[in-house]
Order: C-alpha cells, then structure tokens, then sequence
C-alpha cells in the first residue's frame, strides 16, 4: 500500500505527533508498505530551523525507509495567535500544491493538530481522488480556547464548522483517546468510522534501567530525588503552580525539580524562578531522541502536568507512555479522566488535584519517604507498557488506513 502522510511535525522534531508519525511510518514501511511524509523544516519548539536543515521550497530525504518531503513554510515561534495561523496555512498550501506532483496514493492521512494540516490531507484527497483519514490528537480549537489562545467568536465558529466538515468528509478517524470518539458522536459524527489508537512507547529504546550517573551530573540533579516534568513547556500546561510547588519544598534540599523541553510558557515560567529565587529547580533545553532514556532514568517521579479545565479530561499525553516504558512512577496532575483511570488502575502512578500545590507538594514529601511505594508504582509502570508498544499499535492503525484504501463494495 502506498501511504502519504501529511504533518508539519517529523523527526528530528521530538514533539508527540512527530514522534508517533515517525515510529508507526517505519513500521510500516518495514512492513512493505510505501510511505511518503509531507511536512516541513524542523523548527519545533523555538521556531528556528534546526541546523543542517533549511526552509527550501522542497528536498527529499529519507529515514528509516520513509521518504521525507520537507516544503517552504512561513516559520514563527509558538507565540503570537496571527503568526501561527500564517505558519499554519503556509503549510497547507505547500503541502496541497507539492503533494500535486506525488505518485497517486492509496490512502492520505492528515493530523491533528493543527486542522489546516488535515484540511490540506482532505484537499489534497480530492484532487488526486484518493481516500481521506483524519487522525485526531486534539480537540481543536477547543483547547485553543481553553488555553486562553483565542476568545470564542468568529474565528473560532469558523474552525469549528471547519472541523465539523473534515470529521464527515473523513473516511475513517483514528482518534488517540475514548473521550474523543465519545465528543465527536455526542455531535453527530458516524461512530463507525471512528477507531481509537492510543498514543505508546517504542519499547526497544524506552525500557527499564539503571539511573544515568553522566546524564546527572549534565543536568545538574547529581545526588537528588529528582521530580521531572519532560516535553512542551505550553500554555496548557500550568506550570506556574509547579513553581509554586517548588517553592513550598524549598525547605528540602534533597529534592529537585527538573524541567526539561521548551515552549511558549517556558520564558515566563524561568523569569519567574529567577525572580523569586526558587534555587530547587533546574532547567534544561529539550535533548536529542536518543538521550531522552537517560534523562527520564534519572526522574525519581515523572509529573504529568496540565491546566485544571475540563477539555483537559479528555487528552492523555503521551509522556505517559514513555514513563510506563521506562518503569518510572507517575504523578499525573490534570482533571479526572482516561489519562487519570490509565495511571491509577494500573497503580503506575498517583492522581493529585490540578493547580493545588499544596496537596501536590505534600504528595511528594510523602513518596520521598516511602521508597517502598515508589518501588511499587516503577514495577507497575514497567508491567503496563508492554499493553502500549508500538509494534501492536501500528499495525492496528495499518489495518485502519487499508480498510479505508479498499472500502467493501
């Protein structure tokens, strides 16, 4: 089968959708499959292109067997509404006009988010009549309000129809979480084209192993028990509160906190800490790929963060997945919901109310002192991930993109 997959994250991007772009595409390719990715410079999070790279009209490349389409974008950082919707839309058509002069596929996937991405994949679907998938990682603009982005109004009508219109237009949806499916049918959307992938973890690189002296000492937690939070320093995220959290245990010169990655709160949330003088949290720009199984051996407690709204029930960030892999016990700090029963029934982690840092300071006093428990949670960690492999769900996903390729007659 030939696939052309249209997403303005790919590797050597780390973000979650490049990440599980790149890790199902080989897969597929490996498979036998032809998979050609449409996307852009690598520029995430800064909005720099990465170096050895540039903005070009169109290079080609390939990894790991998948054949890479890089096309000239309009780049900005992840800051200012208006830039990013050029940023946006510049993709769209680069990708509609370049992917014009692709072989003919099978099947065309778009991602989400950003919508303009998949409205290019359903454009693009019409004019080369191919089928059209819509993989669904966000609810957006939803969570664009939520974070306070855009205030609800013309605009966001308009991408809220804009959003209606690919769900039907869809062949199939491959959406990340249950709570997704269950919004999009609540608004009318065929549940039988729905199929729910979660976001996992390559278990050949994230698995269990021993703490990382080098990679400690590098990030300066040495000697620490060592609270992370790994991955987009966003305005989704509350990050503010974890300050505050710090703060409360600066009494403990045991404890560290370590952030690790970039994003458009990331500055505020520094000069913040600066500031105020909180000397128990350490910084440090997003690492390459490869090193991330150091950085996360190094976490005696891996935090799942984010703002305490409803839309946030709904998601399930995939550094959960990496923390399973990685046998890692988890706070997971966000509304109740699939993310939240996921840690906790497995007894992977603890739930902590969000933007509370005082019970969130509290429970990692508590943890500190009781190795024992901390143990328990890694083992559990450990044991749950191999139910979230890639390998399983890559090819459930195949399966999907063929039954849409071949529709029954």
């Amino acid at each position: 089968m030939k696939i052309l997959f249209i997403s303005d994250n790919f590797p050597p991007e780390v973000n979650a959708p490049a990440s599980r772009t790149y890790e199902h595409a080989k897969r597929w390719v490996a498979s036998g499959n032809e998979v050609t990715v449409i996307t852009c410079a690598p520029n995430f999070p800064q909005g720099r292109v990465h170096d050895g790279y540039r903005n070009a009209w169109r290079t080609v490349e390939f990894l790991d067997g998948i054949r890479v389409v890089r096309v000239k974008t309009y780049i900005t950082g992840n800051e200012g509404f208006a830039r990013r919707i050029i940023d946006y839309l510049s993709f769209m058509v680069s990708a509609v006009f370049f992917g014009l002069f692709e072989r003919r596929p099978d099947v065309i996937v778009g991602t989400s988010p950003q919508f303009f991405a998949a409205l290019g994949a359903w454009k693009l679907s019409t004019l080369k009549w191919t089928p059209f998938v819509l993989e669904l990682r966000d609810l957006w603009p939803a969570s664009i309000v939520t974070v306070g982005a855009m205030k609800r109004g013309f605009i966001v009508n308009v991408l809220e129809k804009m959003e209606k219109f690919l769900y039907r237009r869809a062949a199939a949806i491959v959406s990340v979480t249950a709570s997704f499916e269950d919004d999009l049918v609540q608004r009318g959307i065929d549940g039988r084209k729905i199929h729910v992938i979660r976001n996992g973890v390559d278990l050949d690189r994230f698995r269990p192993q021993e703490r990382s002296r080098a990679m400690a000492e590098r990030l300066g937690v040495a000697g620490k028990f060592v609270v992370s939070y790994l991955g987009t320093h966003g305005m989704a995220h509350a990050l503010e509160n974890l300050v505050e959290t710090a703060a409360l245990l600066r009494d403990d010169n045991s404890i560290m906190f370590l952030l690790v990655g970039d994003g458009a709160a990331k500055r505020d949330v520094v000069r913040v800490v600066q500031a105020r003088g909180i000397d128990n949290v350490v910084f440090h720009d997003p690492v390459a790929k490869d090193a991330m199984p150091d950085v996360w051996s190094v976490s005696d407690l891996c935090l799942v963060h984010l703002k305490n709204d409803p839309v946030f029930s709904t998601v399930i960030p995939s550094k959960i997945f990496e923390a399973f892999g990685m046998g890692r016990p988890i706070l997971i700090v966000q509304p109740p919901g699939e993310a939240v029963d996921l840690v906790v029934e497995a007894g992977a982690g603890l739930w902590v109310p969000p933007e509370d840092p005082e019970a969130l300071a509290g429970v990692i006093r508590e943890l500190k002192q009781d190795p024992v428990r901390c143990q328990s949670m890694a083992d559990a960690s450990a044991a749950t991930a191999k139910h979230h492999s890639r390998e399983r769900l890559a090819q459930d996903m195949l399966e999907v993109l063929n039954c849409a390729a071949r529709p029954a007659s």
